[in-house]
């Protein structure tokens, strides 16, 4: 007995701090995060030096300390400062060899815990740290009052993004004294003290609310609010605000501090780190005034007729593409402007990007390794082209301006950004290899929504901008993933390396080398974009440079993402609470921003331009069809391959008929010579032959033998497009209100036949095999048949739509 007793004194009480050393243990450390070039960014000092206010429990409302209790240690006016059940708990895992790491810690125990324990000791998970803890907790419960104890827990706790007790939370939230916080505030920082990062409002808030309403049902649970006030605290309205404190890049310190928090829990609060940042603090402050004086622009127009474009927000990413480096995190112009919900990172919030993504549709189309790839010429129809979504709903996508082009080159589509023919070119890949191949670049977010359809290539789904700019690096760099980077170097109060960062080799390899420089030279190819944007945009920066826009619906958000060879930028404008700017689109919000910042963070630097990789051929073809020329085509261009997609094939789309002048048929035997004339005619697939004759394109004498250039083949229906819903109104005459019914029909065809509901409602036997229908209530399915010359027979897929009665808006 002597001998264990001796032995028990030795193992648990020997060398136990003393709790009167508690004071000491206020003291929080000082950490300190330097930019790359060493200039501090913020400084955590000891809580006498103003961090930390402390405040009397009588301060602290009482649905605060009701929220702690109920969330931390229900019991804790009545058990004697530890947890007897938590104590059996711990002995009986270390009896079975386990690593200790369940809770059923008191609040006088994590006092203890974190006041008088080293690090080493908080760190240490064994059943004699637990008893430790347990015998300075009933110490504390002698030498100090229940409220007392509960005092110093408010006050020292830490509650994220660098607030430590209940004051310095409330001031660093929502811009109050704790003794303002209402029970839903009180809440929300209850639950945020067991895991900070975890539960940040202002970058998870969904999160953090979900925590909330569990702190609530605590409090209901142990009887200090009733259901019914914890449902109306469910439906209070969070209005997040910062204070400022002394901080510079204040989104980006956050970031950094989060990693420090996973990375090394106890040395961050007593190790008095030294942390290098990856950040250039001068970037930083430049695109700060920039963003600023951009958005004072905008909502501040001097041409007279100009509306204020009701656009407060901004944001911007610079990544180097090589090794992942952040060198510059712009959450929003102001942190600590409440006004615009400053505090907010919009840097790392889900937004739509709009056309953004559009450069990634076309490099998986563009994959040498799939079979028929396409190429930078192949020739797409700027045509309306209706779709059907996974729904089975119909949807036809529009161009900026309801403007449509007719054929046009992927080059011209992607970097014009033009809406109709990425639709298409995501409509040949497929929807799940865009989705697999963001995810490879650095944009998971998507894969993660199950919502997504065809509309994502156009913006139909939410990313985060620093997601986005990572994804961008795979063009100037070849084509490898890169991993965001923060930190460069962690050293401790003692000169340390805790941690230094090397440059990681590119290994993972997202598309080909060879498609990532044609994607880039697309995008840096001002000729390609002036349908769209002119030629003196704000994407030319004077050096060489590629870059993609993106515009919302409603002109909720604006991007921009472009490079030049050794940095990546993405922009965003908008507003934090997603209300609709004024006629603000990417190229006139986020781009003047992204111009003006890459001109001035590369003054003084050597243009460099993109280079060229091994496995590029240079090939002259014809400008419409993206074929070799022939002496039909009356315009040509050089492209750019990866070797082994070159076309071999001639243009089909420039065709020569010989005409009869007078009659302007087709000639034959009889037509007189001097009547005879060579005729050149623009052929396009028959899905743009509408488009062809409302922009003055002839075709050719109908008994032409013309060839057809359609790569789809067989007969199809045109119109109606699928699943569409029309309504019958009753204020027009029911026999006006009909339906125009078309077909693509393959060469050698006589007549066409349409079916209604197994119904023969008309024939026609001439192009362009058109037949109106009056509209009739009911569900319809629509097939056509086409006669051939040879006798035979073809038969379309059907089409299904719907009619209905017009219903007025209530």
């Amino acid at each position: 007995m002597v001998a264990g007793g001796i032995f028990i004194y030795f193992w648990l009480f020997a060398d136990l701090p003393s709790i009167d050393r508690l004071q000491a243990g206020l003291a929080l450390p000082s950490t300190r995060i330097y930019d790359r070039n060493g200039q501090l960014l913020y400084e955590i000092l000891p809580s006498e030096g103003g961090r930390n206010t402390a405040l009397p429990l009588s301060d602290i409302p009482k649905h605060c300390i009701q929220a702690v209790i109920a969330t931390e240690d229900a019991n804790f006016y009545n058990h004697p400062g530890v947890d007897i059940t938590g104590i059996v708990r711990a002995f009986w895992i270390d009896l079975r060899g386990g690593e200790i790491v369940a809770g059923g810690s008191t609040i006088t125990q994590q006092v203890a815990r974190n006041l008088l324990f080293d690090p080493e000791q908080r760190a240490e998970r064994s059943l004699r740290r637990k008893l430790r803890e347990s015998i300075l907790a009933l110490r504390l419960q002698n030498a100090y009052s229940k409220d007392d104890v509960l005092a110093l827990y408010l006050n020292q706790s830490y509650f994220g993004n660098l607030a430590y007790g209940i004051e310095g939370a409330a001031r660093a939230y929502f811009g109050k004294s704790a003794r303002e916080l209402s029970l839903s505030e009180c809440s929300l920082l209850a639950g945020l003290v067991q895991a900070p990062a975890v539960y940040d409002p202002l970058t998870n808030l969904q999160a953090a609310k979900d925590r909330r309403d569990a702190v609530l049902e605590l409090m209901v649970k142990n009887n200090y609010l009733t259901s019914e006030d914890a449902a109306v605290a469910k439906q209070d309205t969070l209005q997040f605000a910062a204070s400022p404190f002394p901080i510079k890049a204040p989104h980006f310190v956050m970031a950094v501090w989060k990693q420090l928090q996973r990375d090394y829990p106890e040395a961050l609060y007593n190790g008095g780190l030294e942390v290098t940042t990856t950040v250039d603090l001068n970037w930083q402050n430049s695109a700060e005034a920039i963003a600023r004086q951009q958005l004072y622009s905008l909502n501040n127009p001097v041409f007279e007729g100009k509306v204020p474009a009701n656009a407060h927000n901004a944001a911007l990413v610079a990544i180097d593409p090589y090794n992942g480096q952040v060198l510059t995190m712009l959450g929003s112009p102001d942190y600590f402007d409440e006004s615009i919900d400053g505090a907010v990172n919009a840097a790392v919030a889900l937004r739509q990007p709009g056309s953004a993504l559009k450069p990634f549709t076309y490099a998986a189309a563009f994959d040498p390794t799939k079979s028929n790839p396409w190429t930078a010429a192949t020739m797409l129809l700027d045509v309306k082209t209706p779709f059907i979504t996974r729904k089975l709903e119909s949807y036809t996508p529009a161009n900026f301006g309801l403007v449509e082009h007719g054929p046009v080159s992927a080059r011209e589509a992607l970097a014009s950004s033009f809406n109709i023919p990425a639709v298409v070119t995501l409509d040949h890949i497929g929807l799940q290899t865009l989705v697999e191949l963001l995810k490879r670049a650095g944009v998971e977010t998507l894969a993660q929504n199950t919502n997504i359809d065809l509309a994502i290539t156009l913006g139909g789904g939410e990313v985060r901008l620093l997601d986005l700019t990572q994804a961008y690096s795979i063009f100037p760099n070849g084509g490898y993933r890169v991993q965001p980077t923060f930190i460069l170097k962690v050293v401790d109060h003692n000169s340390k390396v805790l941690y230094q960062w090397h440059p990681p080799p590119l290994t993972t390899r997202v598309i080909d080398p060879r498609v990532a420089y044609i994607i880039t030279n697309i995008l840096s190819d001002n000729g390609a974009r002036i349908p769209a944007f002119g030629p003196n945009s704000a994407l030319n920066i004077g050096r060489p440079a590629a870059a993609k826009t993106g515009t919302t619906t409603d002109f909720r958000d604006n991007w921009i993402v472009g490079y030049t060879p050794n940095l990546v930028v993405g922009v965003w404008v908008g507003n934090a609470d997603n209300e609709a700017m004024v006629n603000v689109t990417g190229v006139s919000g986020a781009a003047p921003i992204w111009n003006a910042f890459i001109r001035d963070v590369l003054v003084g630097q050597p243009e460099v331009p993109f280079k060229e990789p091994p496995g590029i051929v240079h090939q002259t073809v014809c400008a419409t069809s993206g074929l070799l020329p022939t002496p039909e085509c009356p315009l040509t261009k050089d492209e750019v391959f990866v070797d082994g997609t070159v076309p071999t094939k001639s243009d089909n789309l420039y065709q020569a008929f010989v005409i009869d002048k007078q009659t302007g048929y087709l000639a034959d035997d009889s037509t007189p010579q001097d009547r005879r004339q060579s005729q050149v005619y623009l052929v396009l697939p028959q899905e743009a032959r509408d488009w062809a004759l409302r922009n003055g394109i002839r075709p050719p004498p109908h008994n032409a033998p013309i060839q057809i250039t359609d790569n789809k083949t067989g007969l199809r229906l045109l119109a109606p497009d699928p699943y569409t819903i029309f309504q019958l109104s009753p204020l027009i005459p029911a026999d006006t209100q009909r339906l125009r019914l078309t077909v693509a029909a393959p060469s050698g065809t006589q007549s066409v036949t349409y079916r209604m509901d197994n119904q023969v409602i008309g024939q026609v036997d001439a192009s362009p095999w058109v037949v109106w229908w009056q509209l009739a209530l009911g569900d319809h399915e629509l097939v056509a048949t086409a006669t051939m010359s040879d006798g035979t027979l073809q038969t379309s897929s059907p089409v299904k739509f719907s009619v209905t009665n017009y219903v007025p808006p209530a």
